[in-house]
């Protein structure tokens, strides 16, 4: 997944001003106890992440 892909999804689940802030803030087991950005600063994987953040806030099925 590309990372344009990526936060297309994000600023369409959470809108554009939250998708950056929930990056940035948010805290995801999955990846490590990491937030989004430091996941994918890290070089995590865009697909990876997305689907941590999925299952972190139940992302509906036909949105994944």
């Amino acid at each position: 997944m590309r990372l344009t892909v990526f936060w297309e999804r994000m600023n369409a689940h959470f809108g554009p001003a939250y998708a950056e802030s929930f990056a940035r803030d948010h805290v995801i087991e999955q990846l490590g106890s990491r937030t989004v950005r430091q996941a994918l600063d890290d070089g995590v994987d865009a697909k990876t992440v997305w689907r941590a953040v999925c299952e972190a806030v139940d992302v509906p099925a036909k949105q994944r």
